[in-house]
Formats: C-alpha cells, structure tokens, sequence
C-alpha cells in the first residue's frame, strides 16, 4: 500500500477556468496551499497525488471523469480524501462516490464555508 504524505496541498482537478480559480483564490484566502489540473488526466501525469492532502475533483470532464479518477487512485492504493463538486449530480453518482470513500458531495453552486469545512474536515482525517 502506498504511504500518504500528511499535506496541506490541495489539488483541483476541474475542466473550468473560472471554478479553479475561484477555488484557488478561495483556498488561498485561507492559507491552504492548493494546484490546479484541468483534467484527470493532467493530474495524474503529474505525479503529484502522493504529495497531495485533499483532492477537490468535478465529476463530469472530457476524458477521466472525476468517478473514474477515484477508482484509478483507489486501485494504486492513493486514498486521498476527496471532495465532488458538480453541476449534474443525482443520488445513485452521490452515493457511489461516497462508497468509495469521498469526503463530502457538493453540488454546484456550492457554499464557500461548506467547501471550505469539508476540505478543513479531509486534511485533518
């Protein structure tokens, strides 16, 4: 099983321009330190999951979709605490994402402070 480094690193992984930065700034504000991926794909390349703390991913991206990038990391053995954000969420996607070990579901939009409180609850786990 591979050993998860304790990091505050915060990784975005999200097709939208505007939602990583938004986050980014949002999680800056509060001194969490954070890098931001346009794709599943992107962040896997990027060899950055066993230096991250927290993963924020979309569900629904062209390619890897955020599901299939937590069966990815599950499958290396990479549980990274990991926080859905989505616009087309339903129940059965909510509870497959949360048998799989995500922290948290939040549909888009979503309250910063809950954001925020759920991604405080997944570096601290």
């Amino acid at each position: 099983m591979a050993i998860q480094n304790k990091t505050n690193l915060v990784a975005i992984v999200d097709d939208d321009d505007l939602i990583r930065g938004a986050l980014q700034g949002m999680l800056k504000s509060v001194g969490l330190p954070s890098r931001a991926f346009a794709s599943a794909e992107e962040f896997l390349n990027s060899g950055q999951q066993h230096q991250t703390g927290c993963l924020i991913a979309d569900i629904r991206m062209p390619g890897m979709s955020g599901l299939h990038l937590q069966a990815k990391l599950n499958d290396e053995h990479c549980r990274i605490p990991t926080i859905f954000i989505t616009a087309h969420g339903d129940t059965r996607m909510r509870m497959q994402a949360l048998r799989a070990g995500a922290v948290d579901f939040l549909a888009k939009p979503f309250d910063d402070e809950a954001l925020l409180g759920s991604v405080r609850a997944a570096l601290n786990s």
